[in-house]
């Protein structure tokens, strides 16, 4: 069995994973998370995540995974207490002073090692594995023989990997750029992604207030920022090394990224699973590709990689536009909740783990307002519901896009 993992940076997210294939979501509380600028989880928003969940038979993961100072404990004791009382199925930890007082007082939480603990090595997860951790999330600097090499050793601890999503240029995200610039600790949650700027050097002593560029090449210099991850063809690998958990990045990203990740690397797992081989490996790389992305990596699964860094100073835009969600299916009519704007005659496109419904394309033909049902060339009210009439049968949470750019050819 692999575990799908994915982000949900709030409970519309967590929803839209599950419905797209996720096996589990890892989320954030409003405190002690490393995303502290996502929607984040309120404790009532966590409740009803986990029970979401769990009626699906499904898992949540909480982060808590700052590094924490003296002022977090007291309150990091009531939290840990209180994600044991709901039955959250795991939580994320970097810092072992959290780790102690989760033990302490909520022994019944199991606690996965965060990747900002920079686990790289068999003694580190023998180490933790003596600690009582279940789960250690793997620095993202490791390849496959060093993985495989862990699990030879540590057989009975489970590992977990990202596979897909940004990447950080320091040493498994311990980064001290953000606090030198700005005063907001990486390690706290508050980083500004100064790696992803561009940088001129300004040598005073000699030659004033004339600057010295750092040249990468014609197209800039962006010499900290890192590509972004993409790991779907090495998921027969990954299974070989012994990976139990993928894990995608993206608490901050869009609900169509959540939903298109999720529905690429799920149908890529049932394959692998199924027949030993990801048939098409290709489609679904062509999924990854309409999603906002810097250029991808395959970073060094597959060893020491020197060709890391992304040149160009933005990311690929989405190639689709979130244009309603499905709320309900009934009697020929299907009622969405509208994001953004789309009118009668536009082309919407459907995407779904159905098979038989992702990827096709309708022309819309009536809208009608959902309250009153009468009929409307223009849907314009965000988050209103509207009635459709579509040629295919959709499913509680598929999504309906439209195209941002002109079609690639």
């Amino acid at each position: 069995m692999l575990e799908l993992l994915l982000p949900a940076g709030n409970l519309k997210k967590l929803k839209t994973a599950f419905h797209f294939g996720a096996d589990a979501v890892y989320i954030g509380g409003k405190s002690f998370s490393l995303r502290a600028f996502a929607d984040n989880f309120t404790d009532d928003e966590i409740r009803e995540g986990v029970e979401f969940a769990h009626n699906l038979g499904k898992k949540v993961y909480v982060t808590v995974n700052i590094f924490a100072k003296n002022d977090d404990l007291l309150a990091a004791r009531d939290y840990f207490k209180f994600l044991e009382s709901i039955g959250v199925d795991a939580v994320l930890i970097s810092d072992m002073g959290l780790l102690s007082i989760c033990k302490d007082v909520a022994p019944k939480l199991s606690i996965h090692l965060s990747t900002q603990a920079n686990t790289t090595n068999v003694q580190a997860v023998k180490f933790y594995k003596n600690l009582g951790v279940k789960r250690v999330v793997l620095a993202r600097e490791l390849g496959y023989s060093e993985i495989a090499a862990i699990h030879k050793e540590v057989p009975d601890m489970e590992l977990e990997a990202f596979v897909h999503g940004a990447m950080c240029m320091s040493y498994s995200g311990r980064c001290l750029l953000s606090s030198y610039f700005s005063g907001r600790s990486a390690n706290r949650g508050e980083c500004i992604q100064p790696c992803r700027w561009n940088y001129q050097i300004t040598e005073v002593e000699r030659h004033g207030d004339k600057p010295l560029e750092i040249e990468e090449d014609e197209r800039g210099t962006y010499f900290m920022n890192s590509r972004d991850l993409r790991l779907l063809s090495h998921i027969p690998e990954i299974s070989d090394a012994g990976i139990v958990s993928l894990k995608v990045e993206g608490r901050m990203k869009s609900e169509f990224y959540v939903a298109t990740v999720a529905n690429a690397y799920r149908h890529a797992i049932d394959e692998y699973l199924k027949s030993g081989r990801i048939e098409h490996e290709k489609l679904y790389n062509e999924w990854l590709e309409t999603v906002a992305h810097r250029t991808y990596t395959d970073a060094y699964f597959e060893g020491d990689n020197l060709d890391t860094v992304c040149q160009g100073a933005g990311q690929q835009p989405e190639k689709y536009i979130f244009t309603a969600v499905v709320q309900s299916v009934e009697n020929g009519l299907t009622k969405v909740e509208m994001r953004n704007r789309f009118k009668k005659g536009e082309e919407l496109l459907i995407l779904s783990p159905n098979d038989k419904s992702n990827g096709k394309s309708f022309i819309v033909d009536e809208i009608f307002d959902a309250n009153n049902m009468s009929l409307t060339d223009d849907a314009k009210l965000v988050q209103h519901s509207y009635v459709l009439k579509l040629p295919y049968e959709l499913e509680i949470g598929d999504l309906l896009l439209k195209e941002s750019v002109p079609a690639r050819v």
